[in-house]
């Protein structure tokens, strides 16, 4: 019998092994969503252990090709731009594995990614709505609390979802009014933020009234069914949805719709001050914050009615 936990009769398991080492959850299960496509689309096969060796022992040359031809049938369905680089990095991720672990002989680097065009849109809502959304939850229930504390913490913060998911009641100091986050992009550290008193008080109702003082617990549980489960990124953007759509506002709005809406609401009070708001949004690249800058002082219409005065 081998020693090699990831060994199918014989055969080692080598798509399970680089699953293993992705560090993140949500990329685990989005590139291997993506594996069994490629393998379904080309093979009209099921992905199996043997399959994925066969792909791997075949020639460079005719490899490469394969995977070229999958690509562009990505393009030809319409898919966006990210979502073909998203399924070409994760064949390109488990060949790399492959040829550092020696089952491989060649890699894919000569397969570039498509150009993806600068992120645009950057829109939210107001901050009259969103007062609109923080009057819904009845605050005299555990689940106003709940969801209450939520609003708080996503607008004041600008988080994303999987940070406000992935924090338990241990990584909150009510004392010195600071949160734990797993951010985006850093591995396993993790970053200190600040609170402010309306977000703590609101997360301190709801954890009173939970009764919960076991400091590895979640710090957003789920009410139902599951009662105590960790609430997930989708569970926290169905409840922004439903508390949105309660509060009678058209556009469908998301915890991301919120992160949006916090962060030009913090580059307008600042005056468009970006290298400030990088600390509350926590964007690595400037370049970011100011697509968001210039939607929201409208540059460009600016700069073209300019030039339609000119002439």
């Amino acid at each position: 019998m081998s020693d090699n936990p990831f060994a199918i009769n014989g055969d080692r398991n080598l798509h399970e092994e680089w699953l293993v080492g992705k560090r993140n959850k949500g990329t685990r299960r989005e590139y291997a969503k993506e594996l069994r496509k490629f393998f379904c689309s080309v093979c009209d096969r099921q992905l199996t252990p043997t399959l994925v060796i066969q792909f791997l022992q075949m020639e460079r040359f005719s490899a490469a090709t394969l995977v070229l031809r999958y690509k562009a049938q990505l393009i030809d369905l319409g898919l966006k731009e990210a979502s073909v680089n998203r399924s070409i990095a994760a064949i390109k991720s488990l060949v790399n594995y492959a040829y550092e672990v020696g089952q491989c002989t060649w890699t894919l680097a000569d397969i570039k990614s498509e150009k993806v065009k600068p992120y645009r849109d950057t829109t939210g809502i107001g901050r009259e709505a969103f007062k609109k959304m923080l009057a819904v939850p009845d605050r005299e229930t555990l689940k106003g609390k709940r969801d209450y504390a939520l609003l708080r913490l996503l607008w004041a913060n600008a988080l994303r979802r999987e940070e406000v998911s992935q924090c338990s009641v241990g990584d909150l100091d009510l004392e010195a009014k600071t949160l734990s986050i797993l951010g985006k992009g850093r591995g396993t550290q993790k970053e200190t933020i600040d609170l402010q008193s309306k977000t703590c008080q609101a997360i301190q109702d709801w954890l009173l009234a939970r009764f919960e003082l076991d400091i590895k617990q979640p710090l957003f549980i789920s009410l139902r069914p599951n009662y105590g489960h960790r609430l997930t990124g989708d569970g926290i953007r169905k409840i922004i949805v439903g508390i949105s759509q309660a509060a009678g506002i058209s556009k469908t709005i998301s915890p991301h719709k919120i992160r949006h809406s916090a962060v030009t609401a913090a580059l307008d009070v600042t005056g468009g001050d970006v290298r400030s708001v990088q600390k509350l949004s926590r964007h690595a690249d400037l370049n970011t914050l100011m697509i968001y800058d210039d939607n929201r002082a409208k540059a460009q219409g600016k700069i073209t009615a300019l030039l339609e005065d000119l002439v």
